[in-house]
């Protein structure tokens, strides 16, 4: 930039030097800890100050703003024209603006690969217009960057002799190492709000097409009194295709009152589900002593559901397709979930999107009972309820919080041999096709964002290995402190296995009070 259109003093070139920031052109001029040599690391990545020889030259860190993506651009004297460089990968830019060097750097984060040479992928951009022209370019050449490996892989010196190892496929790695979950906030330019809505909007389509809706009609099958709240077995239609039992509790008085959702696990036990999170009545003896036996398993022998009620608040719970009055005619077998997950992919649907379509029904009925704050809803489950609960948090505002426990990871460990979601079977009731080319396990959980939201998980967990969990709390960590939200996120490793104990529930309920109850 030096001796020509863009040419110009230290103040002047600063005031002319722009980089994306929550989505908006931010000038360099207008950082208050700038000069005229800066570095800033991009959103999500660490901003360490600059040290040695580098400060002592007359480099500084600028910390606020962040930069959104690794493009810097100069506008030129006159206006008309825009230079401007971008890497992919990138993890910092950086400008120097003292008359010897009058120019601007895109740095790639190093090392890129681990495994071979590193090939980083750089634009100069050169064009007349403005700098919401530049911007739109840059967007379809980062497309196309997502689209295209920068390198070919590996060339392998044998012909394979197998196409499946430990019921993976062969490639299983290579393909893990290059999923690059284009559609995390990590990766985009736009604004928050922005991706919010275009990443809700990729998730619910890929849950496929949503059951056709009906009045609920509930009606109540049985009451029971419980002291300080009323136990109701009801009925309701949670789609137009499709009428199921469920558990109501509301405190005694006219309300309005806090709502929470409770999501049963899977535990591959499927004879009772929402018997496994409000203690059930007027059945079977053999059903009591079930969702008896698994709450003192699993539950520190208690009905979640109940104590909250006793907390004061609406809960309600109905059975996922498969498990308890929604299990298959003639007994569930744990075989037969492999058969369901295919005969739904065959309808143009998946059990793991019809889950989670019938619990925003779910929380659609809850929102609409005259006794319920509106305003006031949450949800929380173990286990796969954990999957549910911050899937319902992403799939729709109904719910304002929820609590996830013992369901977290990332698609790198949980995609490791032996592990519970590479076996077919259970996974297929979490598995939504397709969703993975856009996002991972930790960025639908981000669309929560800025909602409170609590994860526990725990270190004997065999299900969800630590290093998976912890770089899950940590992208998710960056997405809530890049909306000043990081208060409202609660992650927590607590030193038990596949379980949501006593002590464990009274920190979540406290939390949950906190949250709905201001308490």
């Amino acid at each position: 930039m030096k001796n020509g259109i863009f040419e110009g003093d230290d103040a002047d070139l600063m005031s002319r030097m722009f980089f994306l920031s929550g989505g908006q052109w931010t000038a360099l001029a207008s950082c208050a800890n700038g000069n005229a040599r800066n570095i800033q690391y991009i959103t999500g990545h660490d901003s360490p100050d600059t040290t040695g020889a580098m400060a002592e030259g007359g480099w500084k860190t600028i910390h606020e703003p962040r930069p959104d993506v690794p493009l810097i651009a100069c506008v030129s004297k006159d206006g008309a024209w825009v230079a401007a460089t971008a890497a992919e990968n990138g993890n910092s830019i950086c400008n120097n603006a003292n008359a010897s060097h009058r120019c601007m750097h895109s740095h790639g984060a190093v090392p890129m690969r681990r495994d071979g040479p590193s090939t980083l992928r750089v634009n100069a951009y050169l064009l007349k217009g403005s700098l919401d022209d530049l911007a739109n370019r840059y967007r379809r050449d980062a497309e196309r960057w997502n689209r295209a490996s920068a390198a070919p892989g590996p060339l392998y010196a044998q012909t394979a002799t197998y196409g499946v190892r430990n019921m993976l496929p062969a490639f299983n790695d290579a393909r893990v190492k290059e999923m690059q979950f284009p559609g995390s906030w990590l990766h985009t330019i736009l604004s928050f709000n922005d991706w919010r809505n275009q990443a809700r909007t990729a998730y619910l389509e890929s849950l496929g097409p949503r059951p056709p809706l009906a009045p609920f009609h509930m009606s109540t099958i049985a009451e029971e009194d419980r002291g300080t709240y009323i136990a109701r077995k009801t009925a309701f239609n949670i789609s137009a295709t499709e009428r199921v039992k469920a558990y109501l509790l509301a405190p005694k008085g006219d309300g309005p009152f806090p709502a929470i959702v409770a999501l049963h696990d899977h535990g591959a036990h499927f004879s009772i589900g929402k018997e496994k999170v409000i203690r059930p009545f007027g059945e079977s003896a053999e059903q009591l002593a079930d969702a008896t036996d698994w709450t003192n398993k699993y539950y520190g022998g208690r009905f979640i559901g109940d104590a909250l009620a006793e907390c004061g608040y609406v809960v309600f719970a109905t059975d996922a397709l498969f498990w308890g009055d929604r299990g298959r005619f003639g007994g569930v077998e744990y075989e037969d979930q492999q058969a369901l997950g295919a005969n739904m992919l065959q309808l143009g649907l998946s059990w793991a999107g019809k889950i989670v379509w019938d619990d925003l029904r779910s929380a659609e009925f809850v929102q609409g009972l005259p006794f319920v704050a509106p305003d006031l809803i949450g949800c929380l489950g173990l286990s796969m309820g954990s999957h549910r609960s911050w899937s319902l948090n992403a799939a729709t505002d109904i719910v304002k919080c929820g609590a996830a426990i013992c369901w977290m990871g990332d698609t790198a460990t949980l995609t490791q041999p032996d592990n519970n979601q590479t076996k077919g079977q259970s996974a297929f009731s979490m598995i939504v096709p397709g969703l993975r080319n856009a996002l991972d396990y930790p960025d639908v959980a981000s669309i929560a964002c800025p909602k409170p939201m609590l994860f526990f998980n725990g270190s004997e967990d065999a299900l969800f290995p630590v290093p998976g969990v912890d770089a899950s709390f940590a992208k998710m960590r960056k997405v809530w402190e890049s909306q000043q939200a990081g208060d409202r996120l609660i992650t927590k490793l607590w030193p038990v296995p596949h379980e949501f104990n006593a002590a464990m529930q009274d920190e979540a309920f406290a939390w949950l009070d906190s949250v709905l109850m201001n308490r």
